[in-house]
């Protein structure tokens, strides 16, 4: 059974994922029995070389705090790169070290990073640079048979946003695990640096 390592796979969507993937694939959630921070180079590094050899990253991990740029204190502008970008970096650098070929990375970006609102400078900077990264990992190993997207997801189902607005206007999240077991098989093997949108 082909190894899916998965970020963030105890979160409000994370659950979802690791259940949906767990069907099919042998499921390696690196919580912090295994990983002790996301964004701590050395940390990162020793759990990928743990898990050893995997056929796909899917990185979940990732944070929100609100704020329009004249507004936003140094320390969440730092946080919000760190957590939502830094973090997808290491994770992927690592993975890609042990990532079989073909094999495939799938990271969670936000709609709002192509779509820029009022009130969350931060956090849509540092997922537009999350996509960029996603497209320049695509397209150093387009030759390999490695792909990497993104899901650019619109507000999710997740217990936490359930609590405060209606499940009718969030994306129910086995929606979102059923389109990363999509980009995960052998279907989606020509899909490569593509950021899909999902939209309530």
């Amino acid at each position: 059974m082909k190894k899916v390592a998965i970020t963030g796979g105890t979160g409000g969507l994370g659950a979802a994922v690791v259940e949906r993937l767990s069907r099919t694939y042998d499921v390696i959630v690196l919580d912090r029995t295994r990983l002790d921070d996301v964004t701590n180079e050395t940390s990162v590094r020793k759990a990928f070389a743990d898990i050893g050899e995997h056929y796909a990253l899917v990185h979940l991990v990732g944070g929100w705090t609100g704020g329009k740029v004249a507004d936003t204190p140094l320390e969440t502008w730092s946080h919000m790169l760190a957590l939502n970008l830094t973090g997808a970096f290491l994770a992927i650098r690592e993975s890609l070290a042990h990532l079989t070929r073909p094999g495939r990375i799938v990271a969670i970006s936000s709609i709002a990073s192509l779509n820029p609102t009022p009130g969350s400078a931060a956090y849509t900077v540092a997922k537009s640079a999350l996509n960029t990264l996603i497209q320049t990992v695509a397209a150093e190993h387009r030759s390999t048979g490695l792909t990497a997207n993104a899901l650019l997801p619109d507000a999710m189902a997740t217990p936490a946003m359930l609590r405060d607005t209606d499940a009718s206007k969030l994306i129910p999240v086995e929606r979102v695990a059923e389109t990363i077991a999509f980009l995960l098989s052998e279907e989606a093997a020509n899909i490569t640096g593509a950021l899909i949108p999902l939209r309530k």
